[in-house]
């Protein structure tokens, strides 16, 4: 955590980075994960010494976003994941498929 903050930052960089660590992230890419949401909730706040654009600007918090902007969202499943559902199918020429021609022959 940084310098100068507060008992509320500390719980809360607690809860992201264990919460974190029980998706399955590594401790290194929780603590990532926590620091850099709790610092942009204090750039939004006024608690932090600087801030960017985003972070002040940003109509939601990232505590009420909850995800939205997550990898996963709108691309859909990855390459593998389809290529093992096509797998499952027994469907030809997978491995030689791009994404799209998974998505494709798998009717996504």
């Amino acid at each position: 955590m940084p310098a100068g903050s507060n008992a509320k930052r500390e719980r809360q960089y607690e809860h992201i980075k264990e919460g974190a660590e029980k998706r399955g992230a590594s401790e290194k890419r929780a603590k990532e994960i926590a620091s850099r949401t709790v610092n942009k909730e204090r750039a939004r706040s006024g608690e932090a010494k600087s801030s960017s654009r985003t972070s002040i600007m940003d109509p939601k918090s990232a505590s009420q976003r909850g995800g939205e902007r997550s990898h996963s969202g709108s691309q859909g499943p990855t390459k593998d994941q389809l290529y093992n559902e096509a797998k499952k199918k027994n469907i030809e020429g997978r491995s030689s498929m791009n994404k799209q021609e998974l998505r494709k022959a798998l009717g996504h």
